[in-house]
């Protein structure tokens, strides 16, 4: 039979081009399911998760029914796609989907969703897994090892003076960065640092701004004063102070959420800011802590397509390889690099165009970041 006949359009576009070993599956949406189908591509692309993930499912692949939770539900829905004859074509994610369902009300009924409350959900709970699991392998030693390797990826938690660091599961090390609140008292100049991790950075946008501007914004001074007086510990009492934001650690992967739904109090809801927001292909973290630019490159992004929060549709684009591809649900198409561009947003506030960057991907260059 000549492939050409059962061939996609998708793959006679990229004929010789079709990476080795890649897959490129459309994702059945169940009824408004679309906030999740753009984030479980995004994730799909992001090689060190997917690369983890499906070792955990080799590891874990006689799990029972009833032990079936979040995570092997997405390590089997990623194994199906890596593992299909076909190269392209669409898969159904309804175990997955149900999961979500069962697992979190908030997801249950059939109204429009926000894909960054369901990527923050998904991560977290799957470092619940995780941690729960290398827990368990404690309380059991002849099983420890090959929990540890699940729960950590290749690397051993490291041994600390005879106690364990923290659990840091495969999730922590694609996505976890650290920040630190340093305050300044005004009147003895003491400096307070706290460290707090995130898993992504949610950002303020303004109009007719870029990433590196709202990232300067979030890490610019802030100064404490009149109710909002900060206590420091030295002087005993409350002091003016300033307070700033920065990255101590950046992450491997870098998920930028850009806040484009605010709350009006004159409307009483929540309004879709259509901001232009330009986010490069190539991003320098320049404000960080350690003083070396971090430097990224975009992979994914999660487009809010509507005028309004409550209504509307999610589609992700991904660079895969050297080509971008447009996924829309169950339909994947190629697209042109330049493209990425009309998904800023708009100059105006009023225009036609409603389809916005909403949750942005970077990977680090290999060897600049955590080295």
């Amino acid at each position: 039979m000549v492939m050409g006949a059962t061939a996609s359009k998708l793959e006679k576009a990229l004929g010789d081009q079709f990476p080795e070993g890649e897959r490129y599956f459309g994702l059945e949406n169940f009824g408004n399911t679309c906030y999740c189908n753009s984030v479980l591509q995004a994730l799909y692309f992001c090689i060190p998760f997917r690369e983890q993930l499906l070792e955990y499912y080799s590891n874990n692949k006689n799990v029972g029914e009833a032990d079936e939770n979040l995570l092997t539900c997405l390590a089997d829905l990623f194994n199906q796609i890596n593992s299909s004859k076909k190269k392209t074509g669409v898969i159904a994610p309804k175990r997955f989907v149900q999961r979500v369902k069962k697992q979190n009300e908030l997801f249950r009924s059939y109204m429009h969703q926000d894909a960054h409350e369901f990527l923050n959900f998904l991560l977290n709970e799957l470092v619940d897994i995780l941690e729960k699991e290398g827990n368990a392998s404690t309380d059991s030693p002849g099983t420890s090892s090959q929990v540890e390797k699940n729960v950590n990826g290749p690397v051993h938690p490291q041994e600390n003076g005879g106690k364990k660091e923290p659990l840091l599961t495969w999730v922590h090390k694609s996505f976890q960065g650290i920040l630190t609140n340093e305050t300044r008292c005004l009147r003895c100049e003491t400096v307070t640092a706290r460290d707090e991790t995130f898993l992504d950075l949610s950002l303020d946008i303004e109009q007719n701004s870029s990433i590196t501007s709202c990232l300067k914004n979030f890490s610019s001074t802030e100064t404490l004063n009149a109710e909002d007086k900060f206590f420091c510990d030295k002087c005993c009492s409350l002091q003016e102070a300033q307070k700033r934001m920065k990255i101590k650690k950046p992450p491997n992967i870098l998920v930028i959420h850009l806040k484009r739904f605010k709350y009006i109090e004159q409307l009483g809801r929540n309004k879709k800011l259509s901001y232009r927001v330009v986010f490069p292909l190539e991003l320098k973290l320049s404000n960080t802590v350690e003083n070396a630019d971090s430097e990224y490159s975009l992979f994914a992004v999660v487009v809010h397509v509507g005028s309004g929060p409550n209504h509307g549709h999610y589609i992700s684009l991904v660079k895969s390889h050297s080509h971008w591809l447009f996924f829309d649900d169950e339909n994947v198409e190629m697209m042109d690099e330049s493209h990425v561009q009309t998904f800023f947003g708009s100059a105006q506030e009023y225009s036609s165009n409603t389809d916005h960057g909403y949750i942005l991907f970077y990977e680090s260059h290999p060897g600049v970041v955590g080295t």
